[in-house]
């Protein structure tokens, strides 16, 4: 029996679509702006970071949203946030 492909990202997307980015750091009170700074790079915008701290505290996640506009866009945001210094995860 073959084993069914898994879809790929861009076969799941129509753009431009909301795209929510959820990154997760170390709790710094910059964490929020720097996810912003790259999100407005590659997606200029009014952008209100939604930032809830992990139950220690030692953790962020903030989630923003975005009006992707193409693939390579959604995949440059997730590479760069990923290389913020504080930045563990990128969801």
């Amino acid at each position: 029996m073959q084993q069914q492909e898994q879809p790929k990202l861009k076969d799941l997307l129509e753009f431009p679509c909301k795209f929510t980015y959820k990154v997760m750091g170390y709790n710094k009170p910059e964490l929020p702006d720097l996810v912003v700074e790259v999100i407005q790079r590659h997606a200029p915008g009014d952008y209100i970071p939604d930032v809830k701290p992990s139950g220690k505290g030692t953790y962020s996640a903030v989630s923003v949203s975005i009006t992707a506009t193409s693939i390579e866009q959604v995949e440059t945001l997730y590479k760069e946030l990923g290389e913020i210094d504080i930045v563990r995860v990128v969801l």
